[in-house]
C-alpha cells in the first residue's frame, strides 16, 4: 500500500476542502493518505482580526514527515502569484532532506487556490512543483481525463498542472464539485503512479 501525505496550507479554508479531496482520491485507489498542514506564522491576534480558518482538524506537519510518504502532494493558497509565506517557510527548512537526497524518486504534486480566475494558479502550481523537482521528485500532473476542466459553461478551477479552485475575491466561493473532482483525480492518479514504484 503506497503511503500519501497531503501537505497544505489553507488562511481561509479553501485549500483544507481541497486536500481533503485530494486525499479522498488518493484513498480510492487504495494508499495511506494522512492530511497535515504546515504550521501558520502570522501572529495570533492578526490571524484572528483577518478571520482566518484557525480551527482546522488537520496535524501540523514536520519536515521530518516528508520522507516516510513514498508520494507528497502539496497545496497553497496563491499570494500575488506566488506561493504563500507559510509554504514556502516550510518547505526552506527542508535542506537536509535536499543534501540527503532523501525525496529522490518519490511521486510529488501539487493543487492550488487563487482569489480570481487569472489570479496565477498555474505559476503558483509552479512554484511548488519546482521545489518538488528539486528536492527530486517524479511528478503528477492533473491530466485532461479530468474533463471537468474542459468546462466553459461555469467557472472551473483545474490546469495539466494540478488541481486549482477559485475563491472569489472576498474568499466567499467554495470548491465546485468539478473543482473537488479534479482534486480527487489528481490524488488517485497519485496513488498509483506511487503503488506503481513501490508496490
Amino acid at each position: 500500500m503506497a503511503k500519501v501525505l497531503v501537505l497544505y496550507y489553507s488562511t481561509y479554508g479553501h485549500i483544507e476542502t481541497m486536500a481533503q479531496a485530494v486525499a479522498e482520491g488518493a484513498r480510492s485507489a487504495g494508499a495511506q493518505a494522512d492530511i497535515k498542514r504546515v504550521p501558520e506564522t502570522v501572529p495570533d491576534d492578526v490571524a484572528r482580526s483577518a478571520h482566518f480558518k484557525l480551527d482546522q482538524a488537520a496535524p501540523i506537519g514536520t519536515i521530518a514527515d516528508l520522507e516516510h510518504y513514498d508520494a507528497i502532494i502539496v497545496g497553497t493558497g496563491t499570494r500575488f502569484g506566488r506561493i504563500s509565506s507559510q509554504m514556502a517557510s516550510f518547505l526552506d527548512q527542508a535542506g537536509s532532506l535536499w543534501m540527503r537526497g532523501a525525496l529522490n524518486g518519490k511521486v510529488g504534486a501539487a493543487f492550488a487556490s487563487t482569489g480570481t480566475q487569472h489570479g496565477g494558479q498555474e505559476v503558483t502550481l509552479f512554484s511548488l512543483i519546482t521545489n518538488l523537482l528539486h528536492f527530486g521528485m517524479i511528478i503528477v500532473g492533473l491530466p485532461y481525463s479530468h474533463q471537468g476542466m474542459m468546462s466553459t459553461t461555469e467557472i472551473v478551477g483545474g490546469t495539466p498542472y494540478g488541481a486549482t479552485t477559485v475563491a472569489g475575491g472576498d474568499g466567499s466561493r467554495q470548491p465546485t464539485e468539478i473543482d473537488l473532482a479534479g482534486a480527487r483525480h489528481q490524488g488517485m492518479l497519485v496513488a498509483k503512479t506511487a503503488a506503481k514504484i513501490f508496490g
